[in-house]
């Protein structure tokens, strides 16, 4: 029995029980007055779980989403002609349509921008800075934001990278699993990428150009431009002679102040910004703050590290610096709404590829701390 319950017991013995149950009675309207105040005070909890298919939604994997509490998904569309970046309404529709069928809403449609090594990609002129090649994509992105529209999806995710996720290894984590890592000490000294030196200037030149061109149309037609950051932030002069000005919050605040626009703003992977921090389980809260507060995260990839700048290793949700709880909190705060992806699982035996089981932890995880978060007052 606390004292202000022993208060009130004696009280009752003395004076009465009607006087005990009178004082009770006031106490207990104020401690209920008081919690309703700060229940009103609240943002209801607005974020889903979602998931980032890499590639085109399959009805496989659409029914093992579902099957995991999943409720919204980023995807691609099957594109007929292979010459052709961007796609059509019909096959955006029949992309969105699978998703519905297995009761998952398409929140976002993926695009010929991904965030992989300029090496690798299909369609690098845009990232290159190559004209005239780039500005033929940069139409066929924009026939993309209208046809994405007309499909009823809200957003494309996209990236602006040259080197895409660099990692130097794996650490040994919880159990059998594999943590992927980045130590800047042990990056290795690779040969430039076709890109070239890419100078902070010239990457900003190449970013202005192509915001420049795109975001009145997304204006035009409502679709957000989620931008995925640069994983990791690499020092000032750069890694294999490219400086990475959008992997450091200064150079996101930077990016959205480019053709400022509620449809330009961020896939705010939580890992990668993190990762740009020196003490990423106390400056993240803030971080997220700023953009959120700002309407600018679109999507969340809700990953979390241990470490720092240029030394961390990736860990499952729960057992990284970042206090998921309080994250999830400040997203309520804000109140974003949108989904909350599993992004960069580490590496076990039995799910090499990390995307089965390892998803599946995060997304029960995920759902735990909605269902909780949701009866907290």
């Amino acid at each position: 029995m606390d004292g202000l319950s022993r208060r009130n017991f004696v009280g009752a013995m003395a004076l009465g029980v009607g006087a005990g149950v009178g004082m009770a009675g006031a106490v207990g309207s104020a401690s209920s007055a008081a919690s309703g105040s700060q229940a009103a005070s609240l943002k209801p909890v607005r974020a889903r779980i979602g998931h980032e298919v890499q590639g085109v939604l399959t009805d496989k994997m659409a029914a093992y989403l579902a099957r995991y509490g999943v409720q919204g998904v980023g995807c691609a569309a099957v594109i007929a002609d292979p010459s052709r970046i961007f796609a059509t309404v019909e096959e955006l529709h029949q992309a969105r349509e699978l998703a519905e069928r297995h009761g998952l809403t398409m929140d976002i449609a993926e695009c010929a921008l991904p965030t992989t090594n300029v090496d690798e990609q299909a369609h690098p002129a845009i990232d290159l800075g190559e004209s005239p090649q780039r500005d033929r994509d940069i139409e066929s992105f924009q026939t993309h934001i209208r046809n994405v529209a007309a499909a009823g999806i809200p957003c494309i995710k996209y990236a602006l990278t040259i080197l895409g996720a660099v990692r130097t290894g794996v650490t040994p984590g919880r159990g059998d699993a594999m943590d992927p890592t980045w130590r800047l000490v042990d990056a290795p000294k690779l040969p430039l990428t076709r890109a070239g030196v890419v100078t902070a200037d010239s990457f900003w030149e190449r970013i202005t150009y192509f915001l420049d061109r795109v975001v009145p149309v997304a204006n035009e037609y409502k679709v957000r431009l989620a931008l995925h950051p640069h994983d990791p932030g690499v020092p000032p002069e750069g890694y294999r002679g490219v400086q990475r000005v959008l992997g450091t919050v200064e150079g996101m605040k930077r990016f959205i102040s480019i053709r400022e626009s509620p449809y330009h703003g961020f896939n705010f992977c939580q890992g990668t910004v993190s990762e740009m921090l020196q003490d990423p389980g106390t400056e993240i809260f803030e971080v997220i703050r700023y953009f959120g507060s700002r309407n600018k995260i679109f999507n969340v990839h809700f990953r979390n590290i241990r470490g720092h700048r240029d030394s961390f290793v990736e860990t499952f949700p729960d057992e990284g610096d970042v206090d998921f709880v309080k994250a999830l909190k400040v997203y309520r705060e804000v109140g974003y709404g949108g989904l909350l992806m599993p992004d960069h699982v580490a590496i076990t035996p039995a799910d090499p590829s990390g995307t089965l089981e390892n998803f599946a932890f995060d997304f029960g995880y995920f759902r735990g701390l909605l269902q909780a978060e949701a009866h907290i007052v």
